[in-house]
């Protein structure tokens, strides 16, 4: 057979089935190029929203760089690769401290247990996160700063007066920390001291002083129930004497009318008579009787 140069264009049947396989594989390629495609558009879409839940703030940055600190609650939207939303709690939240201080009679105050609750100035939640960042505030505000405000505070009372003036230091401490954590956007919401624990010997002496003075308080308040009820002994003794002084000079005032009255006009006690006969003539036995009225006086009869 001999040998013809166009067979290995024209009629080698090997070519037909070559160029169709080529075919099948390019469209396989775009196939593929096109599922990429849409899959990197689908990342992309993606990847272009989030979600801000309550009680967070959702704070933009773009290349790094805070552009946007407000952002509320919600679906955000957001450039990919470009942008990126941090979202930062905003909620109340609580610091607890326990400490030991020293009062100033060198008393030790143990397991001083101060509890904190604080939140962000959202006005100035840039500013929190360019110089100190949310997740040191604790650790670089707060815990330092309450330390020594506890410890300074504390120091500047006798044991005994600590215990009598609680709230008192308690409302002091946190009216500072209130002053100098503002300057950094945190907010003081509330600060109680939960427990202040002193050593056993000294707490003894305390309890044994309290229930002295109670003691005393209370026999203080039975000499005073005591003075009381004499006072007003005097007082009653002295005011049934006074009524017994105005019976008396009452008496002596009807005494000297009475007197006057006979002075005046002997017939008085005729009239006297008068009035307090009861109407019924006496009865008497013998010869003579002797009239109980004279009725001749009263009547000027003679």
């Amino acid at each position: 057979m001999a040998f013809d140069p166009k067979q290995n264009f024209t009629g080698n049947p090997f070519g037909a089935a070559d160029m169709k396989r080529a075919g099948s594989g390019k469209k396989v390629g775009k196939i593929l190029l096109i599922a990429v495609v849409v899959l990197f558009a689908a990342t992309i879409a993606l990847g272009a929203f989030t979600t801000v839940d309550e009680g967070h703030v959702g704070v933009r940055y773009q290349f790094g760089r805070i552009v946007e600190d407000d952002i509320p609650p919600g679906l955000v939207f957001k450039i990919p690769y470009v942008q990126q939303i941090v979202k930062v709690d905003v909620r109340e939240q609580t610091y607890e401290l326990i400490t030991n201080a020293y009062t100033k009679d060198t008393q030790t105050v143990e397991n001083l247990i101060i509890k904190l609750n604080y939140s962000y100035d959202e006005s100035a939640l840039s500013d929190i996160i360019r110089n100190v960042g949310i997740q040191n505030v604790e650790s670089k505000l707060i815990i330092p700063q309450l330390q020594s405000v506890v410890k300074n505070e504390i120091g500047q009372y006798r044991a005994e007066e600590l215990i009598q003036n609680r709230a008192k230091v308690q409302s002091t401490i946190e009216e500072k920390m209130s002053e100098s954590l503002s300057q950094g956007g945190i907010l003081v919401n509330n600060l109680a001291i939960e427990d202040i624990d002193f050593e056993d010997g000294f707490e003894e002496a305390v309890r044994a002083k309290v229930v002295a003075e109670q003691e005393a308080l209370k026999m203080q308040n039975k000499t005073k129930e005591k003075e009381e009820m004499a006072r007003q002994t005097v007082i009653e003794a002295e005011a049934e004497a006074e009524s017994q002084k105005i019976q008396a000079d009452a008496q002596a005032y009807a005494i000297r009318t009475v007197q006057q009255e006979l002075q005046n006009s002997p017939e008085y006690i005729e009239l006297e008579k008068v009035k307090k006969w009861d109407g019924k003539l006496p009865q008497a036995m013998g010869d003579s009787i002797n009239p109980f009225i004279n009725f001749d006086q009263l009547t000027g009869q003679e």
